[in-house]
């Protein structure tokens, strides 16, 4: 399986991606530069975490608009996985890929921490290696985390199933504990805290790195095991 990083100006999580991709998962990776045009030889579409184009506006509001955001929507009407932390996470907002907003955090300061998180729903092909509502560690670093949608929007998450992630003890105000959310398809994830960051003991936790393998795992089952 291949992965593209996708690379904004701004972008400083890009690195730490690539390595929970290609080292500690032993997966294909490349970096892509946000003009890219085409999309079409990679597998699985990684937007990472970092200030793109300097939060400027809103955050995500600039990304957005790059070229490769187009390739990057062809590929979630395709069916591919989509991942997009923290930045990411607010740029597939802003694309309307996943539904709702950000905001500042409740306290208004930068959060970088450790948090613990519930996984809600284990049958996607972002959780499927981890076990419902198994207690994961995994690290966040934000000044705009507080997630918010509308009542109707929220009851819509919550009957489809696509709350992926809860907060134990909320940091940032977001609403109902939202961590990670998924598209109505299920194969684009958003979520504020960091797997990337948490895919070896020597960083303190190695939960993350299930997601990646859930990823993997899916992508076999569909494009291995079935051919």
């Amino acid at each position: 399986m291949r992965f593209a990083v996708i690379v904004f100006p701004g972008s400083n999580c890009d690195i730490d991606m690539f390595h929970a991709v290609k080292d500690e998962l032993g997966a294909e990776a490349e970096y892509v530069w946000h003009d890219e045009e085409n999309l079409d030889r990679f597998d699985g579409i990684l937007l990472p975490g970092g200030f793109s184009y300097g939060d400027y506006l809103r955050t995500g509001a600039i990304a957005q608009f790059s070229n490769v955001m187009d390739e990057v929507k062809k590929a979630a009407q395709a069916g591919k996985p989509v991942l997009g932390v923290c930045n990411g996470f607010q740029i597939l907002l802003e694309t309307g890929l996943l539904p709702g907003a950000m905001r500042r955090n409740e306290s208004l300061k930068f959060i970088c921490q450790p948090e613990t998180l519930n996984v809600v729903n284990n049958e996607t092909m972002f959780s499927s290696s981890y076990e419902k509502d198994e207690e994961i560690v995994i690290p966040i670093a934000h000044g705009e985390g507080n997630y918010y949608c509308d009542e109707e929007t929220l009851k819509q998450l919550e009957e489809e199933n696509r709350i992926i992630f809860r907060y134990k003890n909320n940091p940032n105000g977001s609403i109902s504990d939202i961590a990670g959310i998924i598209n109505a398809k299920g194969n684009v994830l958003g979520m504020m805290p960091h797997p990337e960051r948490a895919v070896s003991e020597l960083l303190g936790s190695a939960d993350g790195l299930k997601l990646f393998q859930s990823i993997v795992k899916s992508w076999r089952e569909n494009h291995v095991l079935s051919s």
